[in-house]
């Protein structure tokens, strides 16, 4: 039946289950998504560990792109978090520039350089993260960033959605590395 979601098609893409956008989130919440924006670093070391060139040639999932475009993926989806937060935290309603992932994880470097390298970016990138994430007071993650396509949101919502993102993907690499 056109339009209805093939089941075992969105869990492969969606292990854990889609993003659901809240409109806020309690201290609680935000702690969690902090600690487990702070846990992905290793997490995801975990996942890559004894993967080989083989590895991270293949799909991680049928019609997905490679274990490696994906770690690179990754690594650039949480460079511009980074930025992002760092924008909503010093400008006034920032509109955020979106990007084109497919089109990202398809130039040179997300074959040409070794997965290893975007951990190690990725790694920084969050103790960087997390550092700032740390440092902020209640009131800051109500500070709002405008993007083109899906609207205004908050900080909060911001480290809801890369709490997910991060945990979403290296979820992919456990998986596949299970069904090897």
């Amino acid at each position: 039946m056109p339009g209805t979601p093939d089941v075992a098609t969105d869990a492969q893409r969606y292990p854990i289950g889609r993003f659901q956008r809240q409109a806020a989130f309690s201290a609680e919440q935000r702690s969690e998504h902090i600690a487990r924006i702070a846990a992905q670093p290793a997490n995801l070391s975990a996942a890559m560990s004894g993967l080989g060139a083989d590895d991270y040639a293949a799909p991680y999932r049928p019609g997905g792109w490679s274990v490696r475009q994906l770690v690179h993926h990754m690594a650039d989806s949480h460079a511009n978090a980074y930025i992002r937060l760092k924008l909503a935290l010093t400008e006034q309603d920032p509109t955020i520039k979106p990007y084109d992932q497919d089109a990202w994880v398809a130039l040179a470097d997300s074959e040409l350089v070794s997965p290893l390298v975007s951990l190690t970016m990725f790694t920084a990138i969050h103790e960087r993260l997390v550092a700032v994430l740390q440092s902020l007071e209640s009131a800051q993650f109500a500070r709002t960033l405008v993007h083109p396509e899906n609207g205004p949101m908050t900080i909060d919502q911001l480290v809801g959605l890369y709490a997910w993102h991060g945990d979403h993907h290296v979820r992919h690499i456990q998986l596949f590395r299970e069904s090897r």
